[in-house]
């Protein structure tokens, strides 16, 4: 749950709106929000391909959605 919802705003308007990261930078990103979920007993997933059906469903309407715009 976030507390700090101005603090998480200025992250986004800093780092993920306002600027492009370097390739380093956003892996040391990827690599601190991994181990936050691993302290926090999310990472990784139990069960790798729970909720995989729901992931291709999604997948399939937002893919035919694509096909469908660009052939107009």
């Amino acid at each position: 749950m976030i507390k700090d919802v101005k603090a998480l705003q200025k992250l986004e308007d800093s780092v993920i709106r306002g600027s492009k990261l370097s390739h380093s930078e956003a892996l040391r990103l990827l690599e601190a929000m991994w181990r936050e979920g691993i302290t926090l007993g999310t990472l990784p997933p139990k069960d790798p391909l729970e909720g995989i059906e729901v992931d291709m469903r999604i997948a399939r309407i937002v893919n035919s959605c694509s096909k469908k715009s660009s052939q107009e």
